[in-house]
């Protein structure tokens, strides 16, 4: 349960990433839809991830399943999320891409550095969701298998894949929070040594005032 808590707070941080790109990209795309409040938003999400884990703990307590069956029921969801939030990097991050791209052209600025940020937060992201989702899945299955065989899977901790599971779940945890370390920290230094804060564009106010003047301008930060 511990393991699974600490692996859904490393989630959080992508999910809230994929929530302020939403609206971002709304703003965009949709601007005369009504928007949400992101921060709202996500702690709806993370609530819901919350409730399904203490319906597991329920679960157990009300002995419905064993310890095995809280395991399995927290690799399928590790596993679902994961998925989910490799498609939605991809979809989002293609957006993003485009919206720079254009924005730059239109204000005939550069945008290759956000763009690389996009690009370096979307290929860690992908590796690191697409690892675990690989990683969880086959977790799941051989769980599967081993209680349709033996009806438990108390086999799977003294299997010497256990070990191996382990080290790749912690290792790919780490590193992901390393490199979004580093790219957050490049994003500020870059920021401090420049006469303009790093990351922000400046764009067209869509927003015209009644009665004729529109005017003014907006900023864009990745």
């Amino acid at each position: 349960l511990t393991l699974t808590a600490g692996s859904l707070a490393l989630f959080s941080i992508f999910i809230l990433i994929l929530v302020y790109w939403a609206d971002i990209l709304k703003k965009y795309f949709h601007p005369a839809s009504r928007r949400s409040i992101p921060m709202v938003t996500f702690l709806g999400l993370v609530a819901l991830l919350v409730a399904l884990e203490i319906v597991n703990i329920v679960c157990f307590l009300c002995k419905l399943y064993s310890t095995e069956g809280m395991i399995l029921f927290n690799s399928i969801l590790l596993a679902t999320v994961s998925i989910v939030c490799v498609c939605e990097i991809t979809i989002f991050s293609h957006r993003f891409r485009t919206v720079l791209k254009t924005l730059g052209a239109i204000n005939q600025v550069s945008t290759d550095s956000q763009v690389k940020r996009i690009v370096w937060i979307t290929v860690t992201g992908n590796l690191f969701f697409f690892t675990r989702a690989f990683l969880e899945t086959i977790f799941c299955v051989y769980l599967l298998l081993w209680w349709k065989e033996e009806h438990t899977v108390a086999r799977v901790f003294s299997h010497s894949w256990w070990d191996t599971y382990v080290l790749v779940k912690f290792f790919s945890e780490v590193t992901i929070l390393s490199l979004m370390l580093y790219i957050l920290q490049s994003r500020f230094a870059a920021a401090a040594t420049s006469s303009r804060p790093a990351g922000y564009v400046s764009v067209p106010n869509t927003e015209t005032k009644e009665g004729g003047g529109g005017g003014g301008s907006t900023a864009m930060d990745v």
